[in-house]
């Protein structure tokens, strides 16, 4: 968006009226824009920094049934999580959704017994109809052969089970594109500043001198839900507590046909290391966070906390800290309580403030459709309303390679453009950096078609270099230049 379609974005922000604002535009607050515009209401996106920049891009990057519910017996969880997983699978965004294999290993020191894995994989495919959910147990010879860097001392069998994994960044970035091309107003690093009231109700919400009046809002901020609450009402209890959950991607030693998750006796969580954009990603941690959210990083303790949890099930040598390419980390909005926020229930809160504000935060990835959807029932138009299950722009058969790009550059390209990959090829098919995948047209489509205002936008959410350690200062200073050529606001300084 350059600096002229920008300042007519937020004439239109200033001078039309809204049925709806929505407040925060990570994974939810896209889906909400998409599905109240899709329905015929006039819709505007608001986020304070990029869309999905924060807990929506650092995630697990699971689309899954959750197995670890199973023990809870929270078995609606874990089937509608299924069927969410099969559609994105079958037909809302196949090219950004994949089918992911885990292996499930069963040490004689471990929490669980191979009866009693198998027993839960049997389950856990019963309750996705069997569908996209094949699960059997292995012994340790062909877990190594699924995953050939995985420790063997001790391990008595293994569960074999199917889930998914995505892009998350690109999967809101594909969200917020449909929810625009629906007809919803959709605007970046725009901080919403107040809320305005007449009589009983809010009337517009206030992003500095700037007024956008609108019917209702819906509040999805994430981590910010409770200091966005104080704007419609100063004396709201606190309905969110944060936890800290970080990742870490590392050079991936060879080729592994399936990711590995371990239970950690002790605990109700477990260890995973799955492949990932040609790396391996490994997480996480579970941890009170009381800080600004905005300040959260992760911490050397943190690093180290990864690496010793996955050292369950892999060797020193796969885990050295040296093969680090990228750190980040995100905060999970919890319901209050006490206790480790590893217990904590995972569903959403859905609330209404006096004025007539709708706040939604917390639940799954995985899972939100559902709690769009659920955020938007509490206002009337809306009430009958059920989740679109439209395609994602991108999905579709795969356009043909065109000649002179190489095939893992259109491979990259294709899983995450999808039918739009050749209109981002056509703006340059130059690699960015020598080592990576990314090009030179997905920095000018970002800046063209996906609202990249920053070089992080672009490094960080739009393209993958800064995960796979590619975002040097050079190829900074060249994003930073590419945006400015295309009159990008706000370059961020160069780091």
């Amino acid at each position: 968006m350059t600096v002229t379609q920008r300042a007519a974005a937020l004439e239109r922000l200033r001078t039309e009226e809204f049925d709806l604002v929505v407040v925060g535009a990570g994974i939810v607050g896209a889906r909400i824009a998409l599905e109240a515009a899709r329905a015929g209401a006039r819709v505007a996106l608001l986020d304070a920094g990029d869309f999905g920049g924060a807990t929506s891009s650092a995630s697990s990057k699971l689309i899954h049934g959750g197995l670890r519910y199973l023990p809870r017996r929270d078995l609606h969880l874990v089937r509608e999580a299924h069927a969410e997983r099969r559609a994105f699978l079958d037909h809302i965004a196949p090219h950004l959704v994949r089918p992911l294999t885990l292996v499930l290993p069963v040490y004689d020191d471990g929490p669980f017994r191979p009866w009693k894995v198998e027993a839960a994989l049997l389950a856990y495919s019963a309750l996705s109809s069997f569908r996209h959910a094949r699960a059997r147990m292995v012994g340790p010879e062909e877990a190594r052969r699924m995953v050939p860097s995985m420790r063997l001392e001790g391990l008595e069998a293994a569960g074999l089970y199917e889930d998914a994994q995505t892009n998350d960044s690109r999967l809101v970035l594909a969200t917020v594109m449909a929810a625009a091309r629906a007809g919803a107003m959709v605007v970046n690093h725009l901080p919403v500043t107040a809320l305005e009231a007449a009589g009983r109700r809010l009337a517009a919400v206030r992003a500095g001198e700037l007024r956008v009046g609108c019917r209702w809002v819906i509040n999805a901020t994430g981590p910010w839900v409770d200091r966005v609450r104080c704007m419609e009402d100063p004396g709201a209890e606190p309905m969110a507590r944060l936890s800290k959950g970080v990742h870490l991607v590392l050079d991936q030693p060879e080729p592994w046909a399936a990711g590995l998750t371990v239970p950690l006796a002790g605990h109700d969580r477990a260890s995973f290391a799955v492949p990932w954009e040609g790396m391996l990603l490994v997480g996480t941690t579970d941890t009170v966070y009381e800080g600004e959210p905005g300040a959260a990083k992760v911490e050397p303790e943190d690093r180290a906390d990864v690496l010793s949890e996955a050292a369950r099930g892999l060797p020193a040598e796969v885990l050295a800290p040296e093969r680090i390419r990228y750190a980040f980390c995100g905060l999970r909005v919890l319901p209050r309580g006490d206790g480790d926020t590893a217990d904590a229930p995972r569903d959403e809160m859905v609330t209404s403030g006096p004025l007539g504000m709708v706040s939604v935060a917390g639940g799954k990835l995985t899972t939100h459709r559902r709690i769009a959807v659920e955020a938007l029932h509490r206002l009337e138009p809306f009430r009958r309303l059920r989740p679109s299950a439209s395609p994602l722009p991108g999905a579709g058969p795969p356009p043909p390679r065109p000649a002179g790009v190489a095939p893992l550059v259109w491979e990259h390209l294709v899983r995450h453009y999808g039918t739009e990959a050749s209109e981002v090829v056509a703006a340059g098919a130059e690699p960015v950096h020598p080592d990576g995948p990314d090009v030179w047209g997905q920095v000018v489509y970002a800046a063209e078609h996906e609202w990249a205002r920053t070089v992080e936008d672009v490094v960080r959410r739009r393209t993958t270099l800064a995960i796979r350690g590619l975002a040097t200062p050079e190829v900074r200073r060249q994003v930073a230049a590419t945006l400015a050529e295309r009159g990008v606001l706000e370059p961020e300084p160069v780091r």
